[in-house]
């Protein structure tokens, strides 16, 4: 799985950097240059009085295939609206919202997302084969 990035001050692209080392270095892109083909968790922040950054929007509505999950960060101070961003995209892209920081996160924090990505990138358990008849003396 990739991590997409968008950081307006750098507080989400130091919290990205360090959950794709703590993950064994996972690949890890800017919402810019990012052109995702495989699966990927995005990890934004939220601008303004709770509302989505325009470049984000902008990156889903051209790779929302892709998305798994969604990280936001915010700042504790804006009350109701710490971390928003993430919660609207949950909702509108049918998602997990994975965990909302506040500004770059906590050791917790990273704990949380390397154990969602480790969950996320597990195997799915093959269904269980039954016979369609029974061995038996005939």
């Amino acid at each position: 799985m990739h991590l997409i990035v968008d950081s307006l001050t750098g507080n989400v692209r130091r919290f990205a950097q360090a959950v794709a080392q703590a993950a064994g270095g996972l690949t890890m892109q800017g919402v810019q240059e990012a052109r995702p083909q495989e699966p990927y968790l995005l990890l934004t922040y939220t601008f303004g009085q709770g509302q989505v950054p325009a470049s984000t929007q902008a990156f889903l509505r051209r790779h929302r295939s892709g998305l798994c999950g969604v990280v936001s960060s915010g700042s504790y101070h804006w009350g109701a609206n710490f971390a928003r961003a993430g919660a609207l995209i949950a909702a509108d892209y049918q998602v997990p919202l994975v965990a909302q920081i506040n500004k770059s996160g906590t050791a917790a924090d990273r704990e949380q997302v390397l154990t969602w990505l480790r969950a996320a990138a597990a195997p799915l358990p093959q269904p269980q084969r039954t016979p369609t008849w029974t061995p038996g003396l005939n």
